[in-house]
């Protein structure tokens, strides 16, 4: 029987933005920030301690990442935590902003 995306104990474990904690070691093939043009991007905003919004240039396409990091010997590393959203997808999210902040206040 496959438990593939579901939880053995049964557990819903939100994300904490206070979480320290490295993600559990797993073998990637390569990471985003190792093939990265620039690996740092540019770093638009911090939405929290462990969560920031970056502007990034990967395989030459341009990149708006929202992701978690966590600390790894000292340094911020990007989570598996995250999305990133390619011109195309920013530019849908962003013209849907308004419609957003009204569904945000109709349901607080």
């Amino acid at each position: 029987m496959s438990y593939r995306g579901k939880r053995k104990d049964g557990e819903d474990h939100a994300s904490d933005e206070n979480d320290d904690h490295a993600p559990p070691k797993k073998s990637f093939k390569t990471t985003a920030a190792a093939n990265s043009d620039d690996p740092d991007g540019i770093v638009v905003c911090e939405i929290s301690k462990n969560r920031r919004v970056t502007v990034r240039n990967w395989q030459g396409k341009i990149w708006v990442d929202i992701r978690e990091f966590y600390v790894k010997d000292g340094k911020q590393m990007p989570g598996k935590k995250g999305i990133a959203l390619n011109l195309d997808q920013w530019n849908l999210l962003r013209d849907h902003v308004e419609e957003i902040d009204k569904a945000l206040a109709e349901n607080s």
